[in-house]
C-alpha cells in the first residue's frame, strides 16, 4: 500500500495535468453577492480565530487524499492549549508503512514517537520552529496551530449557510487561501514544486477554506480543500471541549533522541 499512497500524494502535490484544474468552486466564490462578502463575515471569522488562539480545545482532524482511483485517510486527534503553545496528539493511518505516531508539543519543542529511525521506546525531539510541511494542506508534524494560522489568513470571506456541527447550530463561512498561505513553512523542495504549479496555472492554486462559527462566536470546525484534475486533498478539523484545560506530559530527557527532520505521510 505504501507505493500507491506515495503516487497518490505525489499527484496531489505535483498536480499532474493541473492545466485542467477544477475551478468550479472558485467561480462560485467569485460570484457571491456583495452582501455575502460583507465586513461582518470577515469580522466573525477573525474574532472566532482570535478567541481560539487565546484558549484551548480538543480537536480531531480527518485528512483525505484521493488520486488514481484510490482514497487514503488518516486521523490526527488530541488536545491543544493554543494560548500556552502546548499540546498532544495521536496520528493514525491504518495500512500505512507506519500506522501510529504520538506527538507532544511543549517548551518550543516537538516530541515524536513511532517515526522511522527512532527506537521503539524512545522519542525523537526537535525544535518546533524547524519542522516543515512536505505535503499540500498538511501541517509541519501535524501542528494544529499551523492550521489555525492558515485559516486566519482566509481571503474573500463570504457567509455561506447555517448548518449543524456536532449538534450545534453554526454559520458556515467560505473563502480562499493564497499561495503564500498554502506554502507556509513548506520544505524548500516542495515549495519549489508548488511555485512551478502556480506558474503553470498562471494563478494561485484553487485552495478553499471553510469555517463554522457557533452562536457563541466559537470556531467549531474548519476545512481546507483542493481539487486538481481529480487529485484531491482535504483537511477537516473539528473542535470540542473549547476552553477546557489541556494536560501535557513531556517525555523524560533520558528517553529522547535529537532529530533534525522527520518525514513520511504520517508526519505531514
Amino acid at each position: 500500500m505504501h507505493r500507491p499512497l506515495v503516487l497518490a500524494a505525489a499527484a496531489v502535490l505535483l498536480c499532474a495535468g493541473c492545466s485542467t484544474a477544477d475551478a468550479g468552486n472558485r467561480d462560485k466564490a467569485a460570484g457571491a453577492s456583495p452582501s455575502a462578502s460583507s465586513a461582518d463575515a470577515r469580522s466573525a471569522v477573525r474574532a472566532a480565530v482570535a478567541a481560539l488562539r487565546e484558549g484551548s480545545a480538543e480537536f480531531r482532524q480527518e485528512v483525505e487524499l484521493k488520486g488514481e482511483g484510490q482514497v487514503y485517510s488518516l486521523t490526527v486527534a488530541g488536545g491543544f492549549d493554543f494560548a500556552g503553545d502546548k499540546g498532544h496528539l495521536a496520528v493514525d493511518f491504518p495500512g500505512g508503512a507506519i500506522e501510529h505516531s504520538d506527538q507532544v508539543f511543549a517548551d518550543g519543542k516537538i516530541y515524536i514517537s513511532g517515526a522511522e529511525d527512532i527506537g521503539k521506546d524512545a522519542w525523537g525531539v526537535m525544535p518546533r520552529d524547524k519542522a516543515e510541511a512536505h505535503y499540500l494542506l498538511r501541517a509541519p508534524l501535524n501542528d494544529p496551530e499551523h492550521v489555525v494560522e492558515q485559516i486566519a489568513a482566509m481571503r474573500e470571506i463570504t457567509r455561506a449557510s447555517e448548518e449543524n456541527v456536532q449538534g450545534v447550530r453554526a454559520v458556515r463561512y467560505r473563502g480562499i487561501l493564497d499561495h503564500r498561505t498554502v506554502t507556509l513553512r513548506m520544505a524548500h523542495d516542495v515549495r519549489t514544486r508548488m511555485n512551478q504549479v502556480r506558474d503553470a496555472l498562471g494563478s494561485d492554486l484553487p485552495v478553499f477554506a471553510d469555517v463554522w462559527v457557533d452562536g457563541r462566536g466559537r470556531l467549531v470546525q474548519l476545512r481546507m480543500s483542493v481539487n486538481l484534475s481529480g487529485a484531491q486533498s482535504t483537511l477537516t478539523m473539528t473542535l470540542s471541549d473549547i476552553g477546557e484545560p489541556v494536560r501535557v506530559t513531556v517525555p523524560r530527557a533520558a528517553d529522547t533522541v535529537p532529530v533534525a527532520e522527520v518525514g513520511g505521510i504520517l508526519n505531514g
